[in-house]
């Protein structure tokens, strides 16, 4: 028994006197409120009614239906499955594709948008080629063929071809 309360005393003492080991981590906070609700607005994780008031007029907002380079990639792989479409995240991702005369090919696109400018370095365009053998063991490697610069260049044909009607029209 005497020994479990010395343990017991041990261990206690022990818990206490590392309390002030560790370093205090974390950033210091004012207590004042209007300070910290300052210190906020400077670094723009609030709002202030001057910056409500001054309303310069320049928002500027994009949609997927004004973007002619969007426009023309989802025209120009209509014909493939879409896995993943993501308009605010700039990325188009088919899902693997192969013809009817050889099944065991198939191919994957991804396309990333760099810029809403038509312009050949506004796209990043990855060709994935997927080969199986007749056991269904698959290796996927990227690829540099053909097809991702006649896909380049058919989306921006279809991107200026779309930004010109759309200033005509205006």
């Amino acid at each position: 028994m005497r020994t479990k309360i010395i343990i017991f005393s041990l261990f206690f003492l022990a818990l206490l006197t590392s309390c002030g080991m560790y370093k205090k981590t974390g950033r210091e906070v004012s207590q004042n409120a209007q300070e910290r609700a300052r210190q906020n607005v400077e670094q723009g994780k609030g709002i202030s009614i001057k910056g409500l008031l001054n309303k310069d007029g320049n928002t500027n907002y994009q949609f997927s239906s004004s973007n002619p380079m969007w426009r023309a990639t989802l025209e120009t792989l209509d014909f493939l499955p879409l896995s993943n479409v993501d308009y605010s995240g700039g990325v188009v991702i088919t899902d693997w594709y192969s013809d009817n005369l050889n099944n065991s090919d198939s191919i994957k696109i991804s396309i990333q948008f760099l810029s809403n400018e038509v312009r050949s370095d506004s796209l990043k365009i990855n060709v994935y080629k997927k080969k199986c053998n007749s056991t269904n063991a698959c290796q996927v490697k990227l690829t540099e063929s053909k097809i991702k610069n006649e896909l380049l260049e058919v989306i921006l044909v279809k991107a200026k071809t779309l930004e010109k009607n759309a200033k005509t029209k205006k």
